[in-house]
């Protein structure tokens, strides 16, 4: 799983290097590439494994679901495939470009995937989600977590 968060540099070239701990999972999961696509601010990151899963779920989308379909067509278009070499990965321009990447970058685990932030822009979204800390908070705990 992609457990963390942590700081990073993107050079020139759009090239990222991934935290020991994310490799580590790659390597066990037998997978040296991430399937990568845009979602509002930021990027998404998945194994091609659970990559298939989220492609599954969405052919079984109905057809009426005009909201759904849309999004889908915007976040499946957006996937691009990128393989993990010497712990790094290069993002196509495209992608930096939705996610308004520059040179300071936020990577955040979430578990079955891992998105990829501008720092400016992971902390203001970042401040805005405190503000429902305690609300989530509540919901977690009716939860059992």
């Amino acid at each position: 799983m992609f457990r963390g968060r942590s700081r990073h540099t993107l050079d020139a070239k759009g090239r990222l290097a991934i935290p020991a701990r994310f490799k580590e999972f790659l390597e066990k999961a037998g997978d040296d590439r991430l399937i990568i696509t845009s979602h509002k601010e930021c990027l998404w990151s998945y194994t091609l494994k659970d990559w298939l899963v989220v492609e599954q779920k969405a052919l079984q989308l109905s057809e009426h679901d005009t909201a759904a379909i849309a999004y889908f067509d915007f976040f499946i278009s957006g996937a691009q495939e990128c393989p993990v070499k010497n712990g790094r990965i290069t993002i196509p321009y495209e992608l930096r470009d939705h996610a308004g990447l520059q040179r300071d970058i936020v990577l955040v685990g979430e578990l079955k995937k891992f998105t990829i932030w501008d720092k400016d822009r992971w902390e203001a979204a970042f401040s805005r989600a405190k503000e429902e800390f305690d609300r989530a908070s509540k919901e977690l705990a009716a939860m059992g977590l």
